[in-house]
């Protein structure tokens, strides 16, 4: 498409959402990527014109305090000290907020109030389910503290290509019009597994675009090999955001890489108006600390894409979680099997789209089906959704498999119809108990305890120094990997005198 052309109706600069710091470490480096290592970088980042930094939610919550050591509510009130002007966004889950299950209203009400005083202004808000009953504790909040709500659709397939009896082109703009009326600020496609194909982007934006006034934001991993040019075709159909990382945080499983799609629309009324040089000289500053996660990269094949997602439809993070399952039950050469039944345990259990936590749910049925039979054991978590416990699925679930599944169910062999959080307890009161002989405990602390009610506490007694923090969550040094680099390299160099001697 020429410059002089229409651009879908949208002849102004396209504008980029940087997720390096986000959603590029948690794709790439199982999200453990330090704040001490995201600060300079976040600097340069507050000079150049993004939209949005992502700089918090999803696995970052978990892993900081399961993992890292870190107080989660910390890392984006120093991040602020030094980028001053970009807003901050982070990726909620809805009901679910940054766990695995939907917490109680009062839970969530408490959690987006915290955010905000943390200093989160974009929230970036999805449901597994797509059900968006699930959104309104959390957009009454966003909404009662001035912040921008970005209304999210989680995109799904069950064809290559958009279309077929669910996810077509109608049940998108079906759920965006829901969304409107929700008041969002911004419209989210989230592609969470990069099947997007170009012209589906295409189609589906401009539709979108004719349809909403609400500007539309496109989300889409590089798993597949298709989101930079699902991202062009996309600019071209007038998408006024989309989402890219810094080059050496982006491609596999991450994202596409800004440097190259700034060039692509230079000089056209797309262009992005941010500056190649400075996106190069933040990627020197990654470079310098990247070794450090390097442990947590996995380039398990030659090929820097999953061509194989285009076949299965599974999520790069999940085919992790299915491998680590089969190796523990020594079955991995069933994995082929596991794929085929992912398909299959989808649609008996109402085709939910596969992301946290649909997929790891999905993913643990189907294992369980392969290895001891169909539903001879079942989750709690697929009890759940069968129930209703997660929200509405896009279709109806297998009326017998959900029967065999509710059989003995402790809430009852009946499936639900409300919202989810209207059948849950208030629970804050549990997490301040947890917490209330932990000396200096805040509301912070608080909340961490009731996102995670048994690492999330262990998380505060560490962080108040009545346990220890175990010598794992200190992490590596440049330090340390420089000796480890100067030790492997003085075993090439004997291995090589060896050799040379026979």
């Amino acid at each position: 498409m020429s410059a002089d052309q229409d651009w879908g109706g949208n002849p102004t600069p396209l504008k980029v959402m940087d997720l390096t710091l986000r959603d590029g470490t948690q794709s790439l480096f199982a999200t453990r990527m330090r704040t001490e290592d995201m600060i300079a970088v976040a600097e340069m980042m507050d000079e150049v014109g993004f939209w949005a930094m992502e700089v918090w939610g999803g696995a970052t919550f978990d892993s900081m305090s399961r993992f890292l050591g870190e107080d989660p509510w910390e890392r984006p009130r120093t991040l602020r000290k030094y980028a001053k002007k970009t807003p901050f966004s982070m990726l909620l889950r809805g009901q679910n907020l940054v766990g695995y299950r939907n917490y109680a209203d009062d839970v969530a009400k408490e959690f987006v109030d915290l955010s905000c005083e943390a200093g989160i202004n974009v929230f970036r808000t999805f449901d597994a389910l797509n059900d968006f009953r699930n959104f309104e504790t959390v957009v009454e909040r966003i909404k009662a503290n001035g912040q921008h709500f970005q209304g999210t659709i989680c995109y799904s397939l069950t064809e290559r290509r958009m279309g077929g009896p669910v996810f077509n082109l109608k049940y998108y703009l079906a759920k965006a019009k829901e969304l409107e009326a929700m008041g969002a600020d911004s419209i989210c496609i989230k592609d969470m597994a990069g099947l997007i194909a170009p012209y589906d982007a295409y189609e589906l934006v401009a539709a979108l675009k004719k349809q909403c006034k609400a500007p539309i934001h496109l989300h889409s991993h590089y798993t597949s090999g298709m989101a930079s040019m699902s991202m062009l075709k996309a600019a071209e159909a007038g998408v006024d955001i989309i989402d890219c990382c810094l080059a050496p945080f982006a491609l596999r499983t991450s994202h596409p890489a800004v440097e190259p799609i700034i060039v692509a629309l230079e000089g056209t009324p797309r262009d992005t108006g941010l500056s190649l040089k400075a996106m190069l000289k933040m990627g020197e500053e990654l470079e310098k600390i990247a070794p450090k996660y390097r442990d947590y990269w996995m380039p398990n094949q030659m090929s820097v894409i999953d061509t194989g997602v285009l076949v299965h439809q599974v999520p790069g993070g999940m085919i992790s979680n299915l491998v680590s399952q089969l190796k523990e039950a020594k079955a991995l050469h069933r994995l082929p099997e596991v794929y085929a039944e992912v398909a299959v345990a989808r649609t008996e259990m109402g085709t939910p789209p596969l992301v946290t936590p649909t997929s790891q749910i999905v993913g643990v049925q189907a294992v369980l089906n392969v290895l001891f039979g169909k539903y001879k054991m079942v989750t709690n978590e697929t009890k759940g959704i069968l129930y209703g416990l997660y929200g509405k699925t896009p279709t109806e679930p297998d009326p017998e498999v959900r029967r065999k599944a509710l059989k003995k169910y402790p809430r009852g062999s009946e499936p639900i119809t409300c919202r989810p959080a209207d059948v849950i307890e208030p629970e804050l009161h549990l997490a301040k108990d947890r917490v209330k002989d932990i000396p200096g405990a805040d509301k912070f602390d608080v909340m961490t305890a009731a996102i995670y009610d048994i690492t999330g506490t262990q998380f505060v007694k560490i962080k108040r120094g009545v346990e220890p923090m175990p010598p794992a969550m200190k992490g590596k040094s440049l330090e340390d990997v420089a000796a480890e680099d100067k030790i492997i390299a003085e075993c090439r160099k004997q291995a090589k005198e060896a050799l040379a001697k026979k």
